[in-house]
């Protein structure tokens, strides 16, 4: 049953405020390595906004009058197409943007999926299920590393659905796995010894699925068997294209040539390209791999440190069944992973890609804007406090068309471009920015930007790197060019109405702590731990944007916290806030990781523009434990991968959750899928 708000009518909703939401130590062990309980990898000390402001200020006045650099001051009612931004909050009752018109759901601690009034949901597919010809029906009891190589993957977080028709009908749905959390999987498991069974098991369970669903009207979405079905896994082999393809910091006993891996790891968020494939981010892979101690190079030592690669032996142990993640019997081994990874779910037979152009670093993901000149742009967070957020601009032009020749000329545009790393400046003096969240005189968190060069093809711009070397090391060449630091950079997206740039930064704990960057215009709050969300104006294939923050996530009721200028009272609590994408009507919809303020997790919707930009709505919460990831949004359904279910409780034998069968069953990462009962459109009544 959904659940069922007091009324339909937007009201302040409570807090669960007696309860603290940090993440379970599971999920910080085994899906990061448990990154927040050590300082930040990045020890740069790059320029601030206390040093830049004065020339930013000084300099407002010459920029060029026209396109990007015609930045008005209103700052946030500046950026191109947002007049409306800047109209007066709407009144409590006043009309609801398509989209947006549903009843919110409060915050909870409810083992389920609530949804609001007048909606149902379903599951689409389980962790285990049975997913390519052979695979056998999932037994928690009797596992093997042969079935979960055709079974749907562990811990599922980005999800895209590629249409097979034009009416949307049939689909691929491409979902990451993650990372695994083996003391979660296996009711026997020994963190001090694993079995080789239960690592292989593990290896089968990364990666990504490919799944052909079709919309069913009592079901929403409905995975059936099919050639387009798929697998792809840590045994899985990969293509290395780009203009490092083949450098020497790449090749291993196993690839001598640097131009082949098996598989991929910590696939994080995403996204669906134009040309019909999966961008997905290699993430927090630097867990995988142990003995960096053993390295005795120091320009060696600082590239595993720069990257958190770990010393001893991993929390997982693998290195025991394969020298791979050992650095120091494979060197390179890591340095293969942290990229961009493109699949083709079209062709079953393709090989996937991992492209070099993009960068090497904890790829959030990586999402598509085509340039009016039709040069592809990609967006791209490394999420890590204190890192940086990258865009790449292709040399070659879009060609339009989802063929197979289409599919491979567009796929090879990332392979021939420009990587280029950000650097933010604030409008406001310094003193303005004082660490709680407090806007700044001008009433906006806004500024400017620099998109400053890194290489291209095998030019490096950074003096002292060579192209290959920027390319594998690139959080080194950004901390070189003094990139901003920011508050944990994840999904990024065009949206595809008002063409802005949209940023999740999740939180950042150590903001301001000692030895730690201070408070700036980008990151303005102490010791963030609710997150926001930036908003720019890119001139896409330029070097230039502007900026501002159209969230500062956390209670409404903190004095801290802002809401776009909508009214707090009327809004939704978010907090630490991760995947981000669009309905059609150009709202933005946000699920939400972590949450510090008591509740489980959810999906969220807001308005971008207009009256009521900034009125965030609450529309679903999953189930105890869990994340909200990769959401979907479609005109009539909405799908959102639940991961970690449970991930709360101390292992396998005393779960915490029971969804989604019930019962005393085990939790199971899934995606659910929600739609209106009478069939109508998402957020319209």
């Amino acid at each position: 049953m959904p659940s069922r708000p007091d009324s339909g009518r937007v009201v302040p909703l409570p807090l669960l405020s007696n309860h603290s939401a940090r993440r379970a130590s599971a999920t910080c062990k085994y899906r990061c390595g448990n990154a927040c309980a050590h300082e930040a990898p990045n020890t740069s000390d790059n320029g601030y906004f206390g040093d830049i402001v004065e020339s930013v200020l000084d300099r407002r006045g010459a920029l060029k009058a026209g396109g990007v650099l015609a930045l008005a001051v209103g700052g946030a009612a500046a950026l191109s197409g947002t007049a409306a931004a800047a109209a007066p909050p709407a009144a409590a009752g006043g009309p609801v943007v398509p989209g947006t018109d549903f009843a919110p759901v409060a915050p909870n601690k409810e083992d389920r999926v609530t949804i609001p009034e007048g909606y149902e949901q379903g599951i689409v597919i389980r962790w285990g299920d049975p997913l390519v010809e052979g695979a056998p029906e999932f037994d928690f009891h009797g596992q093997t590393a042969e079935a979960q190589e055709k079974q749907f993957g562990y811990n599922n977080d980005f999800a895209g659905l590629v249409p097979l028709d034009g009416e949307g009908r049939r689909g691929l749905l491409v979902v990451n796995h993650e990372y695994t959390t083996e003391s979660h999987m296996f009711s026997n498991y020994d963190e001090d010894n694993p079995t080789e069974q239960q690592v292989r098991i593990s290896w089968a369970a990364h990666g990504l699925s490919v799944v052909y669903v079709e919309k069913d009207r009592a079901k929403g979405l409905v995975p059936k068997p099919s050639e387009y079905n798929r697998r792809i896994t840590l045994n899985t082999e990969f293509e290395v294209r780009g203009p490092a393809a083949g450098s020497d910091h790449l090749k291993t006993s196993a690839d001598p040539t640097g131009t082949k891996v098996f598989g991929t790891q910590n696939n994080c968020a995403g996204g669906v390209t134009p040309w019909g494939t999966i961008l997905s981010g290699e993430e927090n892979f630097h867990q995988y791999f142990g003995h960096s101690e053993l390295i005795t190079d120091p320009v060696a030592a600082k590239r595993y440190e720069r990257y958190a690669v770990g010393t001893g032996e991993t929390d997982r142990k693998w290195e025991r069944f394969d020298k791979r993640w050992d650095v120091s019997q494979e060197p390179n081994e890591a340095h293969r992973f942290g990229w961009i990874v493109e699949i083709d779910p079209n062709d079953p037979e393709s090989t996937p890609i991992k492209h070099t152009a993009l960068g090497r670093f904890k790829h959030e993901g990586a999402t598509i804007k085509i340039a009016d000149d039709g040069r592809v742009v990609a967006y791209s967070g490394d999420d890590e406090r204190f890192d940086y957020i990258y865009k790449y601009v292709s040399n070659g032009r879009f060609k339009p068309g989802k063929s197979a020749h289409a599919r491979r000329h567009n796929s090879a545009l990332l392979d021939d471009g420009t990587l280029y790393v950000a650097k933010f400046s604030g409008n406001s003096p310094p003193e303005e920015i004082d660490g709680t969240g407090k806007l700044p005189a001008d009433g906006h968190f806004d500024g400017t930007g620099e998109w400053l060069k890194l290489a291209s093809g095998t030019e490096s711009f950074v003096p002292g790197f060579t192209a290959d070397e920027v390319y594998v090391f690139t959080r080194l060449a950004a901390d070189e060019l003094g990139a901003t630091k920011m508050d944990r950079p994840e999904d990024i997206e065009p949206n595809p109405v008002n063409g802005r740039i949209y940023c999740a930064l999740t939180n950042n704990s150590n903001r301001g702590s000692e030895g730690n960057a201070a408070p700036d215009e980008a990151n303005p709050r102490v010791g963030n731990k609710h997150g926001h969300i930036l908003e720019f104006d890119d001139d896409t294939t330029g070097t230039e944007f502007r900026w501002n923050l159209l969230l500062v996530c956390g209670d409404p009721n903190d004095p801290g916290t802002y809401f776009g200028g909508f009214d707090k009272s009327q809004v939704s609590p978010i907090s630490c806030p991760d995947n981000v994408t669009f309905d059609r009507f150009g709202n933005l919809w946000i699920t939400t990781d972590g949450n510090e303020l008591g509740s489980n997790d959810g999906l969220f919707a807001v308005p971008v523009d207009g009256p009521e930009r900034g009125k965030v709505k609450q529309f679903l919460t999953v189930p105890v434990g869990a994340e909200t990831c990769g959401p979907v949004v479609l005109d009539d359904l909405i799908t959102v991968n639940v991961q970690h279910p449970g991930e709360d409780a101390e292992d396998a034998q005393h779960p915490t959750s029971h969804w989604p069968d019930g019962g005393d069953s085990q939790p199971r990462p899934s995606v659910a899928v929600v739609w209106r009962q009478d069939g109508g459109e998402i957020g319209r009544r």
